[in-house]
């Protein structure tokens, strides 16, 4: 079917990640993407919004707004924000989705306080979409915290664990 070729296009979720990338990357606050009759729409200050065409209609249904950002959280977020220096590495959410600390609630976690870690060990799953992805550390050193309670969710970039490269 010719109609469903333009959706799968849109809503390729490796390019809808690239696009957040790239806006956080030349802070852009909006994207405004037409393709065929589908449209897609981010904003750096709400979630996606993604709008169907009308049946009959080749112009697309107004935006729905999503649910308000409180303006106040943003400036605790960054405050209470984990500090990177020339020996402590942040190990960060490479994307949006739920944190876990193993593979399964019967399993031992993957890294925990006082654990050393190299580059290919494997810390957490971020679970998006019913994909569960294994982060790597992608660093040497000793985990000293891990900032995020299992089944938690997390937000790209927001950082998982603190690793002093000292102790590598």
């Amino acid at each position: 079917m010719a109609g469903s070729s333009p959706q799968q296009d849109v809503f390729d979720i490796r390019k809808i990640r690239r696009l957040v990338e790239l806006m956080k990357e030349h802070d852009l606050s909006e994207v405004d993407l037409r393709q065929g009759d589908m449209r897609i729409q981010l904003r750096s200050d709400s979630a996606p919004v993604v709008t169907p065409p009308v049946a009959g209609n080749s112009s697309p249904l107004p935006p729905v707004a999503a649910q308000p950002v409180v303006e106040s959280a943003p400036a605790k977020v960054e405050a209470s924000e984990p500090v990177e220096n020339e020996h402590v590495a942040l190990i960060r959410s490479p994307m949006v989705g739920t944190f876990y600390t193993s593979p399964d609630p019967d399993s031992p976690v993957y890294v925990k306080v006082g654990d050393h870690v190299g580059p290919d060990t494997t810390v957490c799953i971020i679970e998006a979409m019913k994909v569960y992805n294994q982060i790597p550390a992608e660093v040497s050193g000793k985990v000293v915290a891990v900032l995020i309670e299992n089944g938690e969710p997390v937000e790209f970039g927001q950082p998982l664990f603190r690793v002093d490269k000292r102790e590598s």
